[in-house]
C-alpha cells in the first residue's frame, strides 16, 4: 500500500495511493460506494489507467461499536495518521457518557484545525435566494478550539458548584445572574490557534488569486477571545504579509458576525474567503450553504496545514429516516472528494467531476431532494444518479 508523504513542505503522491475511509452510519453506507465508484472513474480517465486509488476501509461510528466493541478504534486514528489523507462518511453520535461527537473527537485527534468548506452555486439548482450565482465563498472554520473544547459543566453538578466558587471568591466575579441553576462552559481562544488558521486562509486566497480575506467575530461582545482573533489576524497579515498587503494582492477585512449574516444575503459578491472561530463557522457555512440549495451538495474537509493530514466528509448526517431507500443525495461526500483530489493535485480528475454535476443539474437531473423543485427537474435515485454522473464525465 502506497502512502501520501509530506517532503519539503508539499505533498508527495504515488500514482497508485492508498486512502482510507470510514463509510459511515445511517446513509453512509449508500453514499460511499457511489462515490467511489464516481472518483474511480474520474482518475482512470483522466490519467489514462496511470493512477489509481487503493480504497481501503477503517471503521468508526456504529459498524466500528458493532464489531469492535469502540465507537473509534486506535486503528482507525493510527491509519488516518499513518496514510494522511482520507475521507468519511457520516457518523451517529454515541448515546451517553464518553465520546460526545465521533466527527470532533477526529479532529481534535488528528489536529486537523481548519474546517474548510466551499460554497458555490451550481446552475440549475433551486435556491430561496435571487442571485445565488453570486455565492461563491471559501469558510475557514476554526477546528480545536472554541466550544470544540468541550470545556462545560451541567448545572447543579459538584463541577458547576465548584466553577462558580473560583468565579465569585477568586475572580470576584459577580454577574452570574442565577449561580445554583447555571451551567458553565469556557471558551478558550489562542494566538497560536487562530494566527495558523488566519495563516492558512491567506495562503490560500493568495495561491487562488482571490480578492479578500474576512475576519469573522463577534468582538463587539467577547473583546479578548472573539476580539483576540479579530487583532491577531490584523497583526499577523501586517508582520508576515506586507508586501501582499502594500501592493493590493491581499485584502485583509473584518465583520461581526450578525451584520456578516446579514450581508452575506444582501451583498455576497464582497465576500471570498472568510476565516472565523468554530461556533461563527457552524452558523456562516449552514446558512450559506442554504443560498446555493442546501447541505446535500455542500462538501468539506478538517484539514492541518501543517502536518499535511486530511480528512474529506459529507457534511450532512446519517438522516436515518431515509438509509436504505435509495433516495440520498450523493453530492456532499462525492464534492468532498471532489476537494480531496484537488489537494492531492489530481486536478484533471476533480475537475471531469465538477463539470459532469454542472451539466447533469442544467438538465434537471438530480436526487428527488433538488429535482422536486426544478422546473425541469428529472428525479433520480442515489445510485441512478451516480450512474448518471460516471457516464456524464
Amino acid at each position: 500500500m502506497s502512502k501520501i508523504i509530506k517532503k519539503n513542505g508539499k505533498l508527495s503522491v504515488p500514482d497508485i495511493v492508498t486512502i482510507p475511509f470510514i463509510e459511515g452510519d445511517g446513509v453512509g453506507t449508500e453514499i460511499t460506494p457511489v462515490c467511489q465508484s464516481v472518483v474511480n472513474k474520474a482518475v482512470t480517465m483522466a490519467y489514462n489507467g496511470t493512477r489509481q486509488i487503493e480504497w481501503m476501509e477503517v471503521l468508526a461510528g456504529g459498524k466500528a461499536y458493532k464489531e469492535t466493541g469502540e465507537w473509534l478504534p486506535q486503528s482507525t486514528i493510527d491509519a488516518f495518521q499513518n496514510y494522511l489523507v482520507g475521507i468519511k462518511g457520516p457518523l451517529m453520535t454515541p448515546v451517553g457518557g464518553g465520546i460526545r461527537s465521533l466527527n470532533v473527537a477526529l479532529r481534535q485527534t488528528l489536529d486537523l484545525y481548519v474546517c474548510l468548506r466551499p460554497v458555490r452555486y451550481f446552475n440549475g439548482v433551486v435556491s430561496p435566494v435571487k442571485h445565488p450565482e453570486y455565492v461563491d465563498m471559501v469558510i475557514f472554520r476554526e477546528n480545536t478550539e472554541d466550544i470544540y473544547a468541550g470545556i462545560e459543566w451541567e448545572a447543579g453538578s459538584d463541577e458547576a458548584s465548584r466553577f462558580y466558587k473560583f468565579l465569585h471568591d477568586e475572580m470576584g466575579v459577580e454577574k452570574v445572574r442565577f449561580p445554583e441553576t447555571s451551567g458553565f462552559g469556557v471558551k478558550p481562544v489562542s494566538k497560536e490557534g487562530s494566527e495558523r488558521l488566519i495563516r492558512s486562509a491567506i495562503e490560500y486566497a493568495l495561491s487562488h488569486n482571490l480578492p479578500s480575506v474576512t475576519l469573522v467575530h463577534k468582538g463587539n461582545i467577547m473583546k479578548f477571545t472573539e476580539g483576540g482573533f479579530k487583532k491577531w489576524g490584523y497583526e499577523l497579515a501586517e508582520r508576515e504579509y506586507p508586501e501582499e498587503l502594500k501592493s493590493g494582492k491581499l485584502v485583509i477585512k473584518d465583520c461581526i458576525c450578525d451584520a456578516f449574516l446579514q450581508n452575506a444575503l444582501l451583498k455576497p459578491k464582497e465576500y471570498s474567503v472568510i476565516a472565523t472561530m468554530n461556533l461563527n463557522g457552524d452558523y456562516v457555512s449552514d446558512m450559506l450553504a442554504a443560498q446555493v440549495g442546501g447541505i446535500g451538495i455542500a462538501p468539506g474537509a478538517n484539514i492541518n496545514y501543517n502536518s499535511g493530514h486530511a480528512i474529506f466528509e459529507a457534511t450532512h448526517g446519517i438522516a436515518p429516516d431515509i438509509a436504505g431507500e435509495n433516495i440520498v443525495n450523493p453530492c456532499s461526500i462525492i464534492l468532498s472528494a471532489v476537494m480531496m483530489l484537488d489537494y492531492i493535485e489530481w486536478g484533471e480528475a476533480a475537475s471531469l467531476i465538477t463539470s459532469a454535476m454542472e451539466k447533469l443539474f442544467s438538465e434537471g437531473y438530480a436526487t428527488s431532494d433538488l429535482a422536486r423543485f426544478m422546473d425541469n427537474g428529472k428525479p433520480l435515485g442515489t445510485n441512478e444518479f451516480a450512474e448518471k454522473l460516471a457516464n456524464t464525465l
